[in-house]
């Protein structure tokens, strides 16, 4: 499955500023990841999420979001944010700058 390119350089813009992001394509999309530690990943249009799982609930209440689920078992601590919620930059920034420091709380791999 193809990524959203364009999404994809929206949040490398957004992380360039952060040595200890790289990138990683992963589940047949691109991942942003802080020290070994995924925070966000394109995958088709949608952005997945690193959220934690404290913060699953509030999370899901946003709008544009679901449930990451890519075995038939909901993993808590993740979530997929719809691509066209994410058309606004400030939107974007925020879960951007969301799973980056969930990842940054995280030791290294």
């Amino acid at each position: 499955m193809a990524y959203d390119e364009g999404l994809a350089e929206r949040i490398r813009d957004r992380l360039s500023g952060d040595p200890d992001i790289a990138e990683k394509r992963m589940f047949g999309g691109v991942a942003f990841l802080h020290r070994g530690n995924m925070a966000v990943e394109v995958s088709g249009e949608d952005l997945m999420v690193r959220v934690g799982p404290d913060n699953t609930d509030a999370a899901l209440a946003r709008p544009g979001t679901r449930v990451f689920d890519m075995t038939g078992r909901p993993m808590r601590g993740w979530i997929l944010v719809a691509g066209s919620a994410l058309a606004q930059d400030d939107v974007l920034g925020e879960w951007i700058d969301e799973g980056h420091a969930f990842a940054a709380s995280l030791p290294p791999k």
